[in-house]
């Protein structure tokens, strides 16, 4: 016998009761967003390589390390897409859809980085992301912020903090880039291999060091909120006054950088302490020069995306247990004329808004109810031969009496509506 085939290190199978966990946290995103008057775009997971190069920064560690770039057969460069919002502004561009207009857009699929698989961090990994454009007030920041809020309280997500920061405009970043690297390279002797490395290419990303030994070199390093220019400073501060205004705590973190070149301005995560090292459930920010730098004409910016894998691991470590999608009712058919019955008679309860597996394959009654018992269903109806000739079903209870009574099928949507007690099945 041959060696079964693995998955790709890193990329992972989604089974059936995970991925009900998935389908609720989109349902109810997707109904946050609507509320808001965002409209779902569907995008490419291919891209052209320079698209990310040119947003996300050459100098990056996502450019530089993480992407799946490869040469198709007529010689063009393409990457697997490892985030969302360039593809959504190269969409908007190529589309003709931002320039003086205002667009809400939200978009959900999987994103591919090759990073070290760990828990919460994989190489193809699912993200939700929004993404507004042009606006450039602060209450679009604070609109985005409300919409993750009203998510969390949405899916009973409790325990998340948000932290924000400016990172002011391209122009004050770079005099203040000046500085750090002069205050890094007094400290060079002391950095880790990792911030030797950004250090002439992306020394902010330094500030964003999780390693302990550079906590006292980055709390000492001068900060960047001091170098904001003026609008930036007043922007940030109405932001604040905004989430304030209504009820959401904050912490201003002047560390806080993103590790993509395009941010400008407010940046923001939602983190929790529930996940271990993989602490960011979500982030975003603003990025007012990106359309014009991939080439269209210019429009501020903001958007965030959150990880799907990380919503599911909080969701699964909720008190409330998450009951699963289940049956309603498993049919168990006995003989030939049961079984050409049942499956006009399913259809028939589907009709009615019921949920129905239908035993197929045969099978003794006690293997039938066997299975029914590993469905999940809350009743099993068994026809057999005698109750397919007198338009009868037996209607067993399997998860409360375990009472059996017999019962007319013209009459059985109303008896199964009746035994939740609520005049309907959940």
């Amino acid at each position: 016998m041959s060696k079964a085939i693995q998955a790709v290190r890193g990329m992972n199978d989604l089974l059936p009761d995970v991925v009900e966990r998935w389908q609720r946290i989109e349902a109810i995103a997707r109904d946050v967003w609507h509320a808001y008057g965002y409209r779902e775009i569907r995008l490419p997971i291919l891209e052209k390589s320079e698209l990310f190069a040119r947003s996300i920064g050459n100098e990056t560690d996502i450019v530089e390390k993480e992407m799946y770039s490869f040469e198709d057969r007529s010689g063009e460069n393409l990457t697997l897409r490892p985030e969302g919002t360039a593809g959504c502004v190269r969409a908007g561009i190529e589309n003709g859809f931002l320039h003086n207009q205002i667009q809400r857009l939200w978009y959900a699929g999987p994103m591919f980085r090759h990073e070290r698989p760990q828990k919460g961090r994989y190489r193809q990994f699912h993200q939700i992301g929004v993404e507004a454009f042009g606006i450039e007030s602060a209450d679009l920041d604070a609109e985005l912020i409300m919409m993750c809020a009203r998510l969390w309280t949405a899916l009973g997500l409790e325990g998340l903090t948000l932290q924000l920061n400016s990172l002011g405009t391209l122009e004050s970043r770079i005099v203040y880039r000046r500085e750090l690297l002069r205050y890094l390279e007094t400290q060079r002797d002391q950095l880790d291999d990792d911030s030797l490395r950004r250090l002439d290419k992306n020394p902010l990303r330094i500030l964003d060091s999780k390693n302990p030994e550079m906590q006292k070199i980055i709390a000492a390093a001068p900060s960047l909120y001091d170098h904001l220019d003026d609008v930036s400073r007043e922007h940030f501060a109405r932001l604040g006054e905004y989430l304030r205004h209504a009820g959401i705590p904050f912490t201003v973190n002047p560390r806080l950088v993103r590790g993509l070149d395009y941010y400008t301005r407010t940046v923001f995560e939602w983190t929790t302490e529930r996940l271990g090292a993989q602490s960011t459930v979500c982030a975003g920010g603003r990025y007012d020069g990106l359309v014009e730098q991939l080439g269209g004409k210019a429009a501020p910016a903001a958007g965030f995306a959150m990880g799907m894998e990380r919503l599911v691991d909080l969701l699964t470590q909720q008190t409330q247990p998450y009951t699963e999608v289940r049956p309603h009712v498993y049919l168990a058919l006995l003989g030939d004329a049961a079984e050409m019955q049942g499956l006009v008679l399913a259809e028939q309860l589907r009709d009615a808004g019921l949920r129905i597996e239908c035993n197929c394959g045969g099978g003794g009654l006690k293997a039938q109810l066997k299975r029914a018992d590993r469905s999940g269903a809350h009743f099993a109806l068994l026809l057999g031969e005698q109750e397919a000739g007198s338009a009868s079903v037996n209607v067993k209870d399997l998860r409360g009496s375990g009472t059996q009574v017999q019962v007319a099928q013209n009459e059985l949507v109303d008896y199964l509506k009746q035994r939740t007690g609520r005049g309907e099945i959940s």
